[in-house]
């Protein structure tokens, strides 16, 4: 079954969307695409390039029927737009975050249950080669327990002006230790610092707990020290990994742990292996997925559930910062 799709948003990762579809639309895997922007002369040199038919308002992607679509406009519009596209029987795959507050995540995870539509939320990283490989190795348990996950996300650049590292940054990182882990966080600390442009955080530094184990995230676009850093630790209590985000399909292992022979704890290190993942782009993952999920009406990777509850994630991280305080989490 081949669907026709849309891309609504052309800005800097819409336009990515929109190669994404294009690449489909060239090898017959989606029927047709059209892009869609109210920024007419950007959308119109990009669908140009394309040579492909573009509109301005997604009223008009309705009147043609479109079957699914990709919501990459700002995360301000997303319930407007998203509830209206739902409604009207398009299945969507929302970029991150789902909405900018949790009631209106959840408001579009209960539209689309009410009008039996797909819906998915870009959490990239659940796409990407070496942490999907990571997942199945922490599920088959081959880390052991796992013990302790830190994450560093750091650059050097202007801080946008309508959102900062928290919704941009660490809604990344709270969605992939909940997919990792297989549970939600039971506590929650976070620090925001404002200290280039006033209300937007340039950075965020959060701790969770699950349980007995800890999670760090480290996020900033203030940090001059090592050029892009991006990467992932996952500590376990008999083997560690390392992911770095820039390459897309390498995972190391650390087989090393800490013993006790004849009474005395010992540090055994038996050195670390590379593996390589299958190579593919995350994005481009993401999306076959998505389409793939409309045509067989599966569940997909990253349900509308998935996107509200990492939005609740986030405002519980704004509450702590606001008060100094941990948020206790007691789950139904």
């Amino acid at each position: 079954m081949t669907l026709d799709f849309a891309v609504i948003g052309t800005g800097y990762w819409g336009s990515n969307h929109a190669r994404v579809g294009a690449e489909l639309l060239e090898e017959g895997e989606i029927e047709s695409l059209v892009l869609c922007d109210v920024d007419e002369s950007r959308v119109s040199d990009i669908a140009t390039s394309y040579d492909v038919p573009y509109a301005t308002s997604v009223d008009e992607l309705v009147e043609r029927g479109v079957d699914a679509a990709v919501l990459a406009t700002p995360s301000t519009t997303h319930v407007d737009l998203g509830e209206k596209l739902l409604s009207a029987g398009i299945d969507l795959l929302v970029e991150k975050p789902l909405a900018t507050n949790a009631d209106d995540a959840w408001r579009l995870v209960e539209v689309a249950e009410a009008n039996d539509r797909v819906l998915a939320v870009g959490h990239i990283f659940r796409f990407h080669p070496a942490l999907a490989e990571l997942k199945q190795r922490v599920d088959r348990g081959e880390l052991g327990e796992i013990q302790y996950l830190s994450t560093n996300r750091y650059a050097f650049r202007t801080p946008r002006p309508d959102v900062g590292a928290l919704y941009s940054l660490a809604v990344h990182d709270v969605d992939i230790y909940s997919h990792l882990l297989g549970e939600r966080p039971d506590r929650l600390h976070c620090e925001l610092d404002s200290t280039i442009r006033d209300g937007v955080d340039e950075t965020a530094t959060l701790t969770l707990s699950y349980g007995e184990t800890t999670g760090v995230i480290n996020e900033s676009w203030n940090v001059p020290v090592f050029g892009k850093r991006r990467d992932l630790t996952v500590v376990g209590s008999q083997r560690s990994a390392h992911i770095d985000y820039l390459e897309d399909n390498v995972l190391e292992l650390h087989d090393a742990e800490v013993v006790k022979e004849q009474g005395q704890l010992r540090a055994r290190e038996e050195g670390k292996h590379r593996i390589e993942a299958e190579q593919g782009e995350p994005l481009r993952i993401e999306v076959e997925s998505f389409l793939d999920d409309c045509a067989t009406r599966s569940e997909p990777r990253a349900p509308g559930r998935v996107g509200a509850e990492a939005v609740e994630l986030l405002e519980a991280a704004e509450r702590s910062d606001e008060t100094g305080e941990a948020v206790q989490f007691g789950y139904q």
